[in-house]
């Protein structure tokens, strides 16, 4: 449903409008004066605008909207003849006029076309999100991703399916919108489906859909995933946990380009491109006899690897870098910069969970750093690595013998540990004095096997 706002200060006009709107299914709101039609107009999909408004006019309404985060598209109603305001209001950015006195044909005809045009354009703004946001996987200098944004290229314009392998958080639903994105079918929809947290005939109903009784709780028919994503492109994430039964199904609708519904004999036709991923071993699942040879191989008609960050050294801090200024921005919070320190934690640590971890760290600085992040605004995993590969030392001489890094470290282990001996071994008290909370320094004191019991 579309929200359009009203904005005439004729009783009568505004009714016939608003009726008419509303009769072809739009929340429509009325406002009397220009006022009012400013302040109706955010967030709303369109306005219909008069130019003679009591207490603000349509023009000066019109140039105000200029400063909304979330303007309409606006349609400005002229009275008949007075053509030189209506394409002043045209130069000022009204998408289009209509003159007074107006029929339902031409109301109809023009709402349409400025609502397709708001569409189209909030379509190619998600586009170019989505084209931006694609040069996560590729940033850095990995000679690796380097090739696999080579392949991307050359394999997106065509229908080839493709396998994506790689460990979990890898980024391989990202790879794959980059893959839709740069082919023939990037303006259609992008559907994804989780192989893994569907079973049986729930998976089959949400690809293929369903017939009214179906199943049990089938109340209604539903369109699946596989009618939906027409003309565009279907993830199937996981795809090494669908079942057997539905593995057939799949590969059929991948070589006859034909499914039925569940509960239906009646062939549909498919046009969808298929592009799969599981962090699976299909070889080995193959040979255990739950994952078919013959859907295996016609899946990877083009098959991507994709390494885990661990794999891609060089990547570690450009992504670090790029995913942190990404959060602050969502959050509307100045850059933090990454200490020295910072980054060789960062660099040392294995990142199980991949990009995806790597994002939910620099999430977290984001938001609780201030202008650097120090080691204490890292997670407790990173932190702990940090601290425990310290040099242990007893003085603070001793640390003038040790390069920056290792002297940095061992410098806030010996603080921690001194702190812990200062306070009797009271973790309350000791942190307290470092102006950490307690169950930090807890972590941090049974990581370093430094005393944590409480007198």
């Amino acid at each position: 449903m579309n929200r359009i706002v009203v904005a005439d200060d004729d009783a009568g006009i505004a009714r016939i409008l608003s009726d008419r709107l509303r009769d072809a299914g739009h929340e429509v709101d009325v406002a009397r004066d220009g006022v009012e039609a400013l302040r109706m107009a955010e967030g709303a999909d369109l306005l219909l605008l008069d130019l003679e408004m009591p207490r603000m006019d349509g023009l000066t309404v019109l140039d105000s909207l200029r400063s909304l985060p979330a303007a309409p598209l606006v349609i400005v109603i002229t009275a008949h003849g007075d053509m030189a305001k209506a394409v002043r209001a045209m130069r000022a950015g009204a998408y289009d006029f209509i003159a007074k006195p107006f029929d339902s044909t031409t109301i109809q005809l023009v709402v349409r076309r400025a609502l397709e045009t708001r569409r189209l354009k909030a379509h190619v703004h998600s586009l170019r999100s989505e084209l931006g946001r694609k040069h996560l996987w590729v940033r850095g200098s990995d000679p690796a991703m380097a090739r696999i944004a080579d392949t991307v290229e050359r394999v997106a314009p065509s229908n080839a399916t493709v396998l994506l392998l790689g460990e979990t958080g890898t980024g391989k639903e990202v790879i794959a919108r980059a893959l839709h994105l740069q082919s023939n079918r990037g303006d259609q929809p992008f559907l994804a489906v989780n192989c893994a947290l569907l079973k049986g005939e729930l998976l089959e109903s949400e690809l293929f859909g369903h017939e009214k009784g179906a199943f049990t709780g089938a109340d209604r028919a539903r369109t699946g995933r596989v009618e939906t994503a027409r003309g565009g492109t279907l993830f199937l994430d996981e795809i090494g946990e669908m079942p057997p039964p539905l593995q057939a199904k799949l590969l059929r609708l991948l070589q006859e380009k034909e499914y039925e519904r569940l509960g239906s004999d009646r062939t549909l036709k498919a046009d969808v491109r298929v592009i799969a991923a599981t962090h699976r071993d299909l070889g080995a699942a193959i040979r255990e006899g739950s994952f078919r040879e013959d859907l295996y191989y016609r899946l990877k008609v083009i098959s991507i690897r994709i390494p885990p960050l661990r794999e891609r050294a060089g990547d570690i801090l450009p992504l670090a870098e790029w995913l942190l200024e990404q959060h602050a921005a969502e959050a509307g919070r100045t850059i933090p910069k990454l200490t020295e320190e910072v980054r060789q934690a960062v660099l040392r640590y294995g990142w199980p969970g991949n990009v995806r971890e790597l994002s939910n760290v620099m999430q977290r600085c984001a938001l609780l750093a201030g202008d650097t992040v120090s080691l204490f605004d890292l997670s407790e995993e990173l932190v702990g690595g940090a601290f425990s590969d310290a040099t242990p030392v007893t003085s603070t001489e001793e640390l003038f013998d040790l390069p920056y890094n290792e002297a940095v470290a061992a410098a806030r282990r010996l603080i921690l540990q001194r702190a812990l001996e200062r306070s009797g071994g009271h973790q309350t008290r000791a942190a307290e004095q470092l102006g950490v909370t307690q169950p930090y320094l807890s972590r941090l004191a049974k990581q370093l096997g430094l005393r944590r019991d409480e007198p």
